[in-house]
């Protein structure tokens, strides 16, 4: 029999360590119930819902290094991803084009190029699993409309040489995409050059219901030109706003008012502090594996994927908690705002004793 929605209860994060979503703010939890019944798809008519979009917008800007972005709150990633590829392929001047991608770019970019009918190529990653640019520059050709690079890969946190894919894309007349769905709220605080100050950057992806601490879904799409969304436009004759740009018509306003807040209370002073005490977190735990006698991939951002022996990991989830792997076997742990030293602790305790 099933649980009565009134008594039901969401997953506790208590043993999540290999999600990349969080416990939300408490402004962004707060801004969401505010703005449950609003559409930011219609514009036109839920206009506070619309000014706080722009204002999550300028502020995923400023996070980019874009003084003058166009976009827009996705419902994630994956619609951000699609959106990309979608312009590029509505902007491009070829009969067949294609995209090329390194093999640690995110499954949505296998979805995106099913749906729109465009050559997904996807490419090797080089030793340490970033883009191996010699590969893509060989996998680009004439009808290449988008190159992809990873600012903060899903499975070892590797931030790709853009401005390399920058030069490569700039070569073959096509667009670059950077997907920094994860990465993009560490980024700003170490020393790689991910963003829109790469001149060939063109759009890019970057999640507030990540790092950033907004409810699901809120994602971003950020474009340097307005050329990106007026590829993307149709025509919406019933609404107040005769066109639209977004994937999805009706769109939560929850998702971009808890961005909108987010940022505001946390860019860039809190999302700076939790940089650092994340990566200080990963670099702890990963000497802490590695002394125990695990296999580790240095940390980069705050991931750690550690190769732990199967029986050790099956029992650990069998523990409570929730482990995933990546394509290679190694599990990850992904150091999100919820995921503490006192948890890792005890995540380390169960460990010794289950292996």
């Amino acid at each position: 029999m099933q649980q009565p929605v009134g008594e039901a209860r969401p997953q506790s994060f208590d043993r999540v360590l290999s999600s990349m979503c969080t416990d939300p703010h408490p402004a962004a939890r707060a801004a969401a119930e505010r703005f449950l019944a609003s559409n930011p798809g219609d514009p036109g008519t839920y206009g506070t819902v619309a000014d706080l979009e722009s204002d999550a917008v300028v502020a995923l800007g400023e996070l980019a290094g874009l003084a003058d972005p166009n976009g827009y709150v996705t419902s994630g990633g994956t619609e951000a991803n699609v959106q990309a590829l979608h312009a590029a392929r509505n902007l491009a001047d070829a009969t067949d084009p294609n995209v090329v991608a390194p093999e640690s770019a995110h499954f949505s970019f296998t979805k995106a190029a099913e749906l729109l009918g465009v050559e997904l190529r996807t490419v090797p990653t080089d030793e340490d699993h970033r883009a191996d640019v010699d590969a893509v520059a060989a996998a680009v050709d004439d009808d290449t409309a988008l190159v992809v690079g990873v600012a903060g890969s899903t499975e070892y946190g590797r931030v790709d040489p853009i401005p390399a894919l920058a030069d490569v894309a700039a070569d073959a007349g096509a667009r670059l995409h950077v997907d920094a769905a994860w990465g993009g709220f560490y980024l700003p605080f170490t020393d790689a050059v991910w963003d829109f100050s790469v001149e060939a950057v063109d759009t890019l992806t970057i999640d507030p219901h990540k790092v950033g601490r907004a409810v699901v879904p809120a994602g971003g799409l950020l474009a340097r030109e307005t050329e990106t969304l007026d590829a993307l436009a149709i025509s919406t004759p019933y609404l107040e706003t005769p066109s639209q740009a977004s994937l999805t018509g009706t769109r939560s306003g929850a998702g971009v008012a808890s961005a909108a807040a987010a940022l505001r209370e946390l860019w860039p002073d809190g999302y700076r502090v939790e940089y650092e005490r994340a990566a200080g977190l990963a670099d702890w735990l990963a000497d802490e594996l590695s002394d125990r006698g695990h296999a580790v991939v240095e940390p980069e951002l705050p991931l750690v994927a550690v190769d732990l022996p199967d029986e050790a990991f099956g029992a650990l989830r069998d523990a409570g908690w929730k482990l995933a792997r990546t394509g290679s076997g190694e599990a990850r742990i992904v150091l999100m705002p919820h995921v503490s030293r006192s948890m890792l602790t005890e995540f380390l305790a169960d460990l010794d004793r289950l292996a």
